[in-house]
């Protein structure tokens, strides 16, 4: 075969292989794009999240890091509003810093969960501060105070009119 001849096969091999290798990448990018876009978490999305939750101060008040993932339905109203709508627009393996206000969270004390129990409504039990006590319907709240008459419960959420900072950690989304 003449030279001129074997250059010209030689070019049109690169160009073949070019367009192959074109074609690859472009197939790559596509199946890339589209599985990181289906594990982009929308609201209803099923996921399992690690998180750590501190006050402002930086003291822990709950973490899951090293323990059960933490698993909810996302945009629901299964966990404090602030946590549940923060996971939207994740990506697995994606990590989030967020601070919630009171708003977003446990909300703001309410005087009307502060109550005045008889003492005679614990029977024989011990009444003292700082107790932590459930009630017949199944909510719980901490004594505040006692008297020989009466027992201060406030029902209020302990984590009420804090502002939460969490740090959230992806594992999984279910569509």
């Amino acid at each position: 075969m003449p030279e001129e001849q074997k250059k010209k096969v030689n070019n049109y091999y690169y160009i073949i292989a070019g367009a192959v290798v074109a074609i690859m990448i472009v197939l790559a990018i596509y199946f890339v794009a589209g599985s990181s876009s289906a594990q982009t978490v929308v609201a209803g999305d099923n996921v399992s999240v690690d998180y750590v939750g501190t006050f402002t101060n930086g003291t822990v008040f709950s973490s899951n890091f090293n323990s059960t993932p933490l698993n909810f339905t996302a945009g629901s109203n299964q966990l404090i509003p602030g946590f549940s709508n923060a996971v939207i627009g994740m990506h697995v393996g994606q990590t989030k810093n967020i601070s919630l206000p009171p708003k977003d969270a446990y909300g703001y004390p309410n005087s009307s969960k502060v109550i005045t129990v008889p003492i005679s409504d614990f029977g024989n039990r011990t009444v003292k501060p700082n107790t932590i006590v459930t009630s017949a319907s199944g909510q719980q709240g901490i004594i505040e105070s006692v008297n020989s008459t009466s027992a201060v419960i406030n029902l209020n959420s302990p984590l009420a009119g804090k502002t939460l900072d969490f740090e959230i950690k992806l594992l999984t989304v279910k569509k």
